[in-house]
């Protein structure tokens, strides 16, 4: 190993290398559940015989559960350590994986939000534990690089779970389109519908006995113990004392909307494909499938980006870059809504090269020099992936409008919201920016 990985992956002569490696295989397997959930909604949507807007009630409960069990993961971490946190998010993650059996066996749409929800407590518990994990492994000047790295294969888990999603569940259920679906008789519908949910509910029993596997190899490795020494609590005057640092608060406000708009737009790619292709005349389970090309196009592009963004943190400040990347993902929204054609869906496609580089980045400058709040820092951050819940619904309801006014399609005037949301991560960019100017004079 050369001097310069040394020191990344080394500190005070202890070697994070095999720890780094395990823990950044949960990254993938987490990146692996939120890129199948995504085509889910327009899956779930022509299963259950449901609005865009029902459908994205995947995404409310899916993202629902990192906010509501943040606090209580740091709290957990606190007390124990991170490696526990991390094997209870593994355990809570299969849990919730194979509860889509029952919940397939009992006909209806609610128990698997059930299921989405128990399911994403434990990716709440993973995120809250191995992010700031990740920071602990090595010197804190190369942190947000290290963030940055162990992050770029969590899209290598997004391409599987995106590949899967297709291969398996889209071009598999039944081709019948939601319009004539609604033309069957009650048995005939529920009959194709139990057809449908035993080939979407395969995936999700396999990754649940794969995270066990997981599980089980961490639970035997020995695993560092950074961060794990101060077991006080403090709950409230921690929460007081890392929301009065505005560097942190303003990264907490920022990671909503990014994440808001990292799965704004890669659900509703599927939605503003579909529409084109099936203007050009594409029957609609064709179009679905080729916007699900078009999403694991955009999902390549994010992770090459993540490495070359990892690359030119070496050069470039992290909010300089952050606030470059931000514009340019606004000007490419603008072209999204703008544009009717397939150069429109095109520039969806190019947006994911922008975003690879904001969830790591922000996260890593809003934790920088937190030492022990790290833990309760890192839980509100992850709270903050509430945005991945409230902003796809109003998205969706946007988009079961039809059109705006006489004939300017809703689906296009939708990616408004994403529009918002670059803008809000660009003024965090140049406000760390601004900070950090400050900070070398």
């Amino acid at each position: 190993m050369s001097k310069s990985k040394t020191s990344f992956l080394k500190h005070n002569s202890v070697n994070y290398l095999l720890p780094f490696i395990l823990i950044t295989a949960c990254f993938s397997l987490w990146g692996f559940a939120n890129d199948i959930t995504n085509p889910m909604v327009k899956a779930f949507s022509k299963i259950f015989r449901m609005s865009v807007t029902e459908g994205a009630l995947v995404q409310f409960a899916f993202y629902g559960g990192y906010f509501a069990m943040a606090f209580p993961a740091a709290i957990f971490i606190r007390k124990f350590s991170y490696k526990k946190g991390i094997m209870m998010g593994l355990l809570l993650y299969a849990i919730g994986a194979f509860l889509f059996f029952p919940a397939k066996e009992s006909g209806s749409f609610y128990p698997f939000l059930v299921a989405y929800f128990i399911l994403t407590c434990g990716l709440s518990f993973l995120e809250t534990s191995a992010n700031p994990y990740i920071l602990t492994m090595g010197p804190e000047e190369t942190s947000t690089q290290r963030l940055n790295l162990a992050q770029s294969f969590n899209p290598m888990g997004s391409l599987a779970g995106m590949y899967v999603a297709m291969n398996y569940i889209q071009s598999r259920i039944h081709p019948m389109s939601t319009a004539e679906r609604a033309l069957l008789t009650d048995a005939e519908f529920v009959a194709m519908r139990q057809s449908d949910l035993s080939i979407l509910i395969t995936p999700y029993l396999a990754i649940g006995i794969v995270v066990l596997v997981m599980l089980v190899i961490i639970g035997i490795t020995r695993m560092p113990t950074n961060g794990d020494k101060n077991k006080e609590i403090n709950f409230f005057p921690t929460i007081k004392r890392i929301f009065s640092v505005a560097n942190y608060r303003q990264g907490v406000i920022a990671q909503f909307f990014y994440v808001g708009v990292q799965i704004m737009c890669w659900t509703f790619i599927i939605q503003y494909g579909t529409r084109i292709f099936m203007a050009g005349g594409m029957e609609e389970q064709a179009a679905e499938v080729l916007s699900q090309k078009y999403n694991i196009a955009a999902m390549i592009i994010f992770c090459a980006s993540r490495f070359v963004c990892t690359y030119l943190l070496k050069y470039i400040n992290p909010g300089k870059l952050l606030r470059i990347l931000a514009i340019a993902g606004a000007i490419l929204i603008l072209c999204v809504i703008f544009l009717q054609n397939i150069w429109g869906l095109y520039s969806l496609v190019a947006v994911s090269a922008c975003m690879s580089l904001m969830f790591p980045t922000i996260y890593g400058i809003a934790l920088k020099g937190m030492g022990d709040d790290a833990k309760f820092g890192a839980a509100g951050l992850i709270m903050a992936i509430l945005g991945g819940s409230v902003l796809p619904p109003l998205q969706a309801a946007i988009i079961d409008m039809g059109t705006i006014g006489n004939a300017f399609p809703a689906v296009n005037a939708s990616f408004v919201l994403p529009f918002i949301c670059f803008i809000v991560v660009a003024w965090y960019g140049a406000q760390t920016y601004k900070r950090s100017k400050k900070s070398i004079i």
